[in-house]
């Protein structure tokens, strides 16, 4: 691998937050997205109701606390996006930090652009009550039009396609712009506007007749559902998921950050407020669906039956179910979830592109152009009528496999080959907190060996049971290809040589 040290070239110095409110919100803006509404709400209905809260906030202190302090850390500390930080810290390890942003820009970001496109078409369903009666045959059979399995693509949806032309053009117009004119501005906007329509939601969801029969299955407890490994697995996840965790994107995000910052209650601020406003929003979910058994006269552990459907079909129908302002109520509920979506979107191409930038020194003009042009055209595959299945595999091998692993190296990396104590001197040094020795502690021993023993869990269950009825074959080309790809492509990028002297910008 080519040694970076061997080259120099002059360079802009690297864009800063004009705010700690503006990394904060962007932060938040990153880790807010769809899985906070929809992802974690279906996580607590298919778990036990509150019980899933267990496994959930023990994730989010064993792993998902010390791991976010380790990624904004890192970016500070290396000021780069994920592949520098890596590079700077041992060059053979640069290809950790393009695999974590491959995977997030030409992995999740592909299927996620297309379900916020989702997201945006039914915002203008909402205004007609387009799916009629039968929201799940309009969603799957009309718009959808869903072929029999994954190895049978069918045309591509041309009213997805227009919705999903949208997504990225926004996205790029606020990517294009740069940190403190694109993300940072945009995320001020996105963020006090996505509170206040889940404010609204759950406002309104909560003084629906039956609201109360929903409310309480979502706090009422199944202590039985914690001895099932699929909820600790489901909640370890979904902490890796919605924090945006092994992305690339906090250690970009990180490395805007002034010299002088308090990191540690930064970590804790996002973490604990990406945490509370997916509890917040769930009281919007199972308000609406309390309302939605009572009306249809079934037990609330009835009225869905998949995680999308509880977006794109539950909610649909207690969206006509609704005695008034039932278009003003689904208008809003889907304005959120795009709003949602599109602030993660943007961390998404920001964490690709500042990589590139920093790497080949090309002008971010070029860049995120050429990113979200690629982007765009590689989406596509999921307006397919097999795009649904193809979204399912794909993100269940990144988000199960890919992040995990890579939250494994990152620990790895950080803790045991540049120590662990030596990232946490850093931290001391840059706020007025000190940072507790039991960090080391997590991120060198805790956090691994639950990641070891989810994986270990996981993989047994995909290889003895499958996964969601798919062929293996199906599983192996989507799926297990889906993460070689991004990773081959990783080490190819890696051997390329660095424009400029990474070492020499923060005096290693």
């Amino acid at each position: 691998m080519s040694d970076p040290k061997q080259f120099s070239k002059p360079h802009q110095p690297r864009a800063q937050w004009k705010s700690r409110m503006g990394f904060i919100l962007a932060a938040l803006g990153s880790a807010v997205g769809l899985g906070n509404i929809w992802r974690f709400s279906y996580l607590c209905y298919d778990n036990g109701g509150g019980a899933f809260l267990v496994p959930y906030f023990i994730a989010l202190l064993v792993v998902g606390l010390p791991v976010m302090i380790l990624e904004l850390a890192l970016g500070h500390r290396m000021r780069g996006s994920a592949p520098m930080s890596f590079a700077k810290v041992n060059p053979n390890w640069e290809w950790l930090g393009w695999w974590a942003v491959n995977c997030a820009m030409y992995g999740i970001m592909l299927y996620y652009s297309a379900v916020i496109a989702w997201c945006l078409s039914y915002v203008f369903f909402s205004l007609h009550l387009s799916w009629g009666a039968d929201p799940n045959a309009f969603f799957f059979q009309q718009y959808l039009q869903i072929s029999s399995g994954p190895m049978e693509f069918g045309d591509l949806r041309s009213p997805v396609i227009l919705a999903l032309f949208g997504v990225w053009v926004i996205a790029w117009g606020v990517v294009y712009y740069g940190v403190q004119k694109g993300v940072e501005r945009a995320n001020k906007i996105f963020m006090p506007m996505l509170f206040v329509l889940v404010a609204v939601l759950v406002f309104w969801s909560v003084n629906l007749k039956g609201a109360a029969e929903g409310i309480a299955v979502y706090l009422t407890p199944d202590w039985s559902a914690l001895k099932k490994p699929s909820i600790w697995v489901d909640a370890f996840t979904q902490i890796f998921f919605t924090l945006s965790l092994a992305f690339g994107i906090m250690i970009t995000y990180a490395s805007y950050i002034p010299r002088k910052v308090d990191l540690l209650q930064d970590a804790v601020i996002v973490c604990l407020g990406n945490s509370l406003f997916s509890f917040f929003a769930g009281f919007a979910v199972f308000g609406t669906l309390g309302y939605m058994a009572v009306t249809t006269h079934q037990p609330v552990q009835d009225v869905v039956k998949q995680s999308i459907g509880l977006a794109f079909v539950a909610y649909p129908q207690a969206i006509s179910l609704m005695p008034a302002f039932a278009q003003v109520f689904g208008v809003l509920f889907f304005t959120a979830l795009v709003v949602a979506g599109l602030s993660s979107a943007v961390s998404l191409i920001e964490a690709f592109s500042s990589a590139v930038i920093d790497k080949f020194h090309y002008p971010r003009e070029v860049v995120v152009s050429a990113v979200c042009v690629t982007g765009f055209v590689g989406s596509m595959i999921f307006t397919a009528k097999s795009g649904l299945f193809w979204l399912d595999i794909v993100d269940y091998f990144i988000t199960h496999y890919g992040l995990a692993v890579v939250v494994l190296l990152e620990c790895f990396v950080v803790g045991w080959l540049y120590k662990a104590s030596r990232l946490r001197k850093h931290i001391d040094q840059a706020g007025d907190v000190r940072t507790p020795v039991l960090w080391d502690i997590a991120v060198r021993y805790v956090a691994p060996a639950v990641l070891v023993i989810l994986l270990g869990n996981d993989l047994v269950k995909l290889l003895t049971k499958g996964y969601g009825g798919y062929p293996a074959g199906s599983l192996v080309l989507i799926g297990v290809g889906w993460l070689l790809g991004a990773l081959i492509a990783a080490f190819l990028i890696a051997q390329k040589p660095w424009l400029r002297d990474i070492h020499a910008e923060d005096g290693h």
